[in-house]
């Protein structure tokens, strides 16, 4: 037999990564040494998402995965972000770890990134979800018999946040936002389905809105732009029971 390829997976705690996950595990190739999550330090929440960091900590318990968290500070430019996560991954490489996965879909330059990124360690990308129609996936997702509650949304969609997809969610969202969030509309925390022991119970806070400013050179963010760009999120807050 094949030694099995040795990898972590990029736990986000949302609906993708739920998804992602549910499809490696089924695969006999893959061997999933751990769930890697950047955390917000100062929050202790998961970045992006918002999530507190006692609900990821469920969530690893519920799937049977050790739990890596990547702590960041809260607003980290991409050389300070790079730079922890090159020390990080070389880590992880020294215990024989050779891939990543992702939950990604279709966002390209992304994918570049990451791939980018992964071989300055001598690591690659594995992408399970990718290219897959966001339609069929969310379909899947909820088939399955997965829940997610959008934890966070863009600026316009904040009458979401807190609310847990179904089918009568995904049909009433505007045209122009992808049925998944993967140009960042949303992002999900995902309490039950197929890879979890039992169901996550929790209750919904405080709905909270968050300006971002980025003050950044070219090459030293994401959009790589001199300019003072100006961006806000929703956020609901999640509590455990």
């Amino acid at each position: 037999m094949p030694d099995k390829i040795k990898c972590i997976f990029n736990w986000s705690g949302g609906k993708d990564s739920a998804l992602a996950l549910y499809h490696c595990l089924k695969n006999p190739e893959l061997d999933i040494k751990y769930l890697v999550t950047t955390i917000n330090d100062a929050a202790d929440r998961i970045s992006m998402h918002g999530v507190r960091t006692e609900l990821l900590i469920k969530q690893a318990e519920n799937i049977g995965i050790p739990l890596y968290q990547i702590r960041l500070p809260e607003m980290p430019g991409m050389t300070e972000y790079n730079e922890v996560m090159y020390h990080h991954l070389s880590k992880l490489g020294a215990e024989g770890i050779t891939h990543s996965i992702f939950g990604d879909i279709f966002l390209e330059d992304l994918r570049s990134y990451r791939d980018a990124r992964l071989s300055e360690v001598n690591m690659k990308g594995i992408y399970p979800l990718w290219k897959r129609d966001t339609h069929e996936l969310i379909d899947e997702f909820l088939s399955l018999g997965f829940g997610t509650v959008i934890a966070c949304t863009q600026e316009e969609l904040g009458e979401l946040a807190g609310q847990e997809i179904r089918k009568q969610l995904i049909m009433d969202l505007p045209a122009n936002v992808d049925v998944c969030g993967e140009n960042g509309e949303f992002h999900t925390y995902a309490f039950k389905g197929p890879i979890f022991k039992e169901v996550i119970k929790y209750k919904t806070g405080e709905k909270v809105f968050k300006e971002y400013k980025a003050h950044a050179k070219a090459g030293d963010d994401c959009a790589g732009s001199d300019q003072v760009k100006k961006s806000g999120f929703w956020y609901c807050d999640l509590l455990p029971i």
